[in-house]
């Protein structure tokens, strides 16, 4: 099959998105896994498809890079809205599009430079804190819990914000051995759906440092909802303010949490280059 993509990342966190508005891609999990490898295919953090929905302006299906569903992607999203845009999907150019996710129908305002656009502000909607619907095998709110993982002690809070997020601010980012700690975290029987797992300093109330291991990808650049989680995190343990940046490998995130308990995430989508390519399937 040929597949035709356009490449876009939010600080560094690339994926490849496909216009299925017309015709549905086939075995989406197996051309994610293939175009997704950096070595032996294009080379992403995963494949966002853009479907037509009955809902909202666009539906979104995700995939990581081992071919596993994504229920929602932060930085996925923020891309899928210049793609929709700058590709001339949209009935009409709008600053403003709903779009359909596993996790819900998220809204998102365009801020433009002329004809592109250059920053998404995205609601995406309330951050879920009971356990079980992370989900973790945990009762209650899980928030400084301590667990075991990796042969250490860890206090971590967990968030979902539609996709299941473990927050942990004992170490300086920079001096986990992610490599090793993530898959711990990520495969941990506590966490059924597997769990993407942020490591974090506080800088001050109102900027964050954090490095991340996705479920499915591993270490990425950047991870949106990850951001989200990290802030939601960060009031409920008194770390930070509601509003705060947060400072990833690949670039900056602007995060508010809201006192209705929703999460609004501001930051760049950047498109990389645009082509096809052959996958024999």
């Amino acid at each position: 099959m040929t597949l035709e993509f356009t490449k876009i990342h939010g600080c560094q966190n690339d994926y490849l998105f496909v216009d299925c508005t017309s015709s549905p891609l086939e075995q989406s999990s197996e051309v994610a896994r293939r175009a997704s490898d950096r070595r032996r295919g294009i080379g992403s953090d995963g494949l966002i498809c853009v479907y037509p929905s009955d809902q909202a302006d666009f539906r979104m299906e995700m995939y990581n890079a081992d071919g596993s569903r994504g229920e929602m992607c932060g930085n996925g999203i923020r891309g899928l809205g210049k793609f929709v845009y700058e590709r001339g999907l949209m009935s009409a150019l709008r600053d403003s599009i709903t779009v359909e996710t596993d996790a819900g129908i998220k809204q998102l305002d365009l801020h433009k430079s002329g004809s592109a656009v250059e920053t998404v502000t995205v609601d995406m909607g309330p951050a879920v804190l009971d356990g079980p619907s992370v989900p973790v095998a945990l009762e209650g709110e899980i928030i400084d819990r301590k667990i075991e993982a990796a042969g250490q002690t860890w206090q971590v809070t967990c968030v979902s914000m539609g996709n299941p997020h473990c927050v942990t601010f004992d170490l300086d980012p920079e001096e986990i051995e992610i490599e090793a700690v993530g898959p711990a975290f990520e495969n941990h029987e506590l966490f059924p759906n597997r769990i993407n797992t942020e490591f974090v300093s506080v800088d001050s109330p109102t900027r964050l440092r954090m490095r991340v291991w996705e479920r499915g990808s591993g270490e990425t650049m950047a991870c949106g909802t990850g951001a989200c989680a990290v802030v939601v995190a960060g009031v409920l343990t008194g770390r930070c303010e509601r509003k705060a940046s947060v400072a990833l490998r690949g670039g900056d995130l602007e995060i508010e949490y809201l006192e209705s308990g929703n999460v609004v995430m501001t930051g760049p989508a950047v498109e990389a280059y645009r082509g096809s390519v052959e996958i024999v399937l």
